[in-house]
């Protein structure tokens, strides 16, 4: 069943509604898990008007923060069809504003630490639903056995058991609404909950307003995710399932409150109200039903993550690691090093807290922090697509000040466990901010030439034939940052390291492009059937393997007429046999001779040493190992004068 849709937008499918409720909101969706014990938590002896108050603060959150800034908003703030913090900073990265990459590399740490966190959390509240029927249920030794399992089936991807994830996600969400509308009953005055008078009563009359909104804010914590998966669903598919999905989030909620205000807080003290609105033979499926759900929502959390951390390599805010692709669906990708480190992660914030309780209180701080860096971003963008400055000041304001107060009223949480998420978010932003800028020192203080300065020595060389050919093909790898343009070390271990005579040059220039999935290339050939120069462009989503795109290439040009792969070997070439072909890949390694500053000598160093979790340059370009030289050439910075030795006369 399609329905066409016009402006150009992309067709919503009840396949893709279906899809987004398993990839989409799973995170979100889980939240009934935790907010409502974590509001009753901050006020044991509420009253009616608390409830009525609070139920009032998570519908308009929802509403404000999920559905307007989010849903309406940023799901428009597409790059080429792909979502989230990074990609927004992709469409603003040429603003003359220098300082966003910060803001972007701030919110992008934030979310990783938030990925961290929320499998721990949400798959301990699921299975401590368990403690309801029996407390012999040994819960964390289960929670640790369920969360290592997660991260040993990214491995082998998702592709075969994700087709259930969107029609498990919807039997989840019909289970929320039903069982909130089984309770609505217990308190008609439930309903004005959708009045935010009763919500702003609230924060001004409950002296711990900020615990409250601590806990409230965490309703709406799967936002941020919500537009990180846009390209996976599309912005129309995620706009209409919201409509259902919130409606259904609302009546859980309602349900709960109902529930709480009937039966009153001793008898409800030491529940948690998302299985207290459960029928007693209900609790051992709805506990099952609801590690499902955690399992789905983790696993949203860690595609989100490792998407996360492979555009954060192509927008030079992490060293290349090795990116695997263990699906051929949209948006498979898994990073090995982030799996395992996000896994100690995840059995560290376990074995720390322990309790859903106590993880909730390190919950919310880091990602408030992505959503104030989005807002930032968003607003840039909006003025940026022609709307009136009013518009945007308006924008701008109101939301820093809403996730401000959240902000606030989370920073309450730091000494009781902020400060585990607020470690790993730092930790992150300062290997991104330090490995962007001393990736841009060593980039500025590398000497390129024009290529037409050497056609002449490239062309004598290949006709010298007291010079030992080195291969048929041989192959760089050029940083330029224009085309036409050519390092000078790469010219000096053609021409002066050890003179390379070659049948055929190439030298390939990669560019990553701000646009995902890119994968396009242009070629130029400067001296006729010797000096192939090509310009790769590859989209920071796609997996850079040169070898594969290099044979593509090579055949198009031989289909063409301009190259003539035979090998220039007599004895080979009448059996028409291929040239052979040789990587060359230089390693650029900083000196520690460099005359500069001392800012500039500690980046450098902290840039060798982070590159170390990376992997190699020919991993990275996914070259073949058997056919690769590595040659090493130091990089010598002089922004400061050098002492010269004096040469004395006796």
């Amino acid at each position: 069943m399609m329905v066409n849709l016009t402006n150009g937008m992309k067709r919503v499918s009840l396949i893709g509604l279906v899809v987004a409720l398993g990839i989409v909101f799973g995170d979100i969706g889980t939240s009934p898990l935790y907010v409502m014990k974590a509001v009753t938590a901050v006020n044991p002896d509420f009253d009616a008007d608390y409830i009525i108050g609070v139920c009032s603060c998570v519908i308009w959150t929802l509403t404000l923060q999920t559905t307007f800034k989010y849903v309406i908003i940023a799901l428009q703030a597409d790059n080429k069809g792909e979502g989230g913090i990074l990609a927004l900073f992709s469409l603003l990265k040429k603003l003359p504003v220098r300082w966003l990459y910060l803001v972007a590399a701030i919110g992008a740490a934030a979310l990783i630490a938030d990925g961290v966190i929320t499998p721990a959390v949400t798959v301990t509240s699921a299975i401590e639903g368990l403690t309801s029927v029996t407390h012999k249920i040994p819960v964390m030794p289960l929670v640790v056995a369920i969360i290592i399992g997660i991260f040993l089936m990214q491995r082998a991807g998702t592709g075969r058991i994700g087709k259930w994830f969107g029609p498990f996600m919807l039997v989840w969400f019909l289970m929320l609404g039903v069982l909130g509308c089984l309770h609505l009953a217990d308190c008609g005055a439930i309903w004005k909950a959708f009045n935010p008078w009763y919500a702003v009563k609230l924060l001004i009359d409950f002296p711990g307003w900020f615990l409250i909104l601590g806990a409230v804010f965490l309703c709406t914590t799967g936002a941020e995710a919500l537009y990180s998966d846009l390209g996976h669903c599309g912005r129309l598919n995620i706009s209409v399932s919201w409509i259902f999905v919130k409606i259904m989030l609302i009546l859980n909620y309602l349900g709960q409150g109902a529930w709480l205000i009937g039966n009153g807080p001793v008898a409800t003290a030491g529940q948690n109200p998302f299985y207290g609105i459960m029928p007693h033979a209900m609790l051992v499926p709805g506990v099952i039903m609801s590690a499902g759900a955690a399992i789905i929502a983790s696993q949203a959390l860690l595609s989100g993550s490792f998407t996360i951390f492979s555009e954060a390599m192509g927008l030079d805010f992490w060293p290349r690691m090795r990116v695997k692709y263990p699906s051929d669906e949209k948006g498979q990708i898994y990073i090995p090093v982030v799996n395992w480190t996000l896994l100690a992660g995840c059995l560290g914030t376990v074995i720390l807290f322990r309790t859903s309780a106590r993880m909730e209180a390190a919950y919310g701080l880091a990602i408030t922090i992505t959503m104030l860096m989005t807002t930032l971003l968003l607003a840039f963008w909006l003025h940026h697509r022609g709307v009136p400055k009013w518009c945007v000041a308006i924008f701008l304001c109101f939301y820093v000040a809403l996730e401000g107060c959240f902000f606030v009223a989370n920073l309450f949480k730091f000494t009781h466990g902020g400060w585990y998420t607020m470690l790993i978010a730092g930790l992150a932003v300062f290997v991104m901010v330090a490995w962007r800028n001393s990736t841009r020192i060593k980039d500025s203080f590398t000497e390129f030439k024009s290529i037409d300065d050497y056609l002449g020595v490239i062309s004598d060389i290949k006709s010298d034939a007291g010079i030992p050919k080195y291969a048929s093909n041989v192959i760089y790898f050029s940083h330029a940052p224009e085309a036409g343009l050519v390092e000078s070390k790469l010219m000096y271990s053609i021409v002066n390291k050890q003179p390379k005579r070659a049948d055929h040059y190439w030298i390939i220039r990669i560019e990553y492009t701000d646009a995902p999935d890119t994968l396009e290339y242009d070629v130029t050939v400067p001296i006729e059937d010797t000096l192939y120069c090509v310009n790769l462009r590859i989209g920071y989503r796609v997996e850079p393997q040169i070898t594969l795109y290099l044979r593509q290439i090579v055949e198009d040009l031989v289909a063409s007429g301009q190259l003539e792969l035979t090998s220039g070997y007599a004895s080979l070439r009448k059996r028409k046999i291929p040239g052979d072909f040789r990587f060359i890949v230089l390693h650029r390694l900083f000196s520690r001779g460099s005359s500069c500053r001392p800012s500039q000598r500690r980046l450098m160093l902290l840039h060798d040493a982070i590159s170390r979790i990376g992997v190699s340059d020919q991993n990275a370009l996914g070259l073949d190992t058997s056919s690769v030289t590595v040659e090493t050439v130091p990089l010598i910075i002089n922004s400061a004068p050098a002492c010269r030795v004096q040469r004395v006369y006796s």
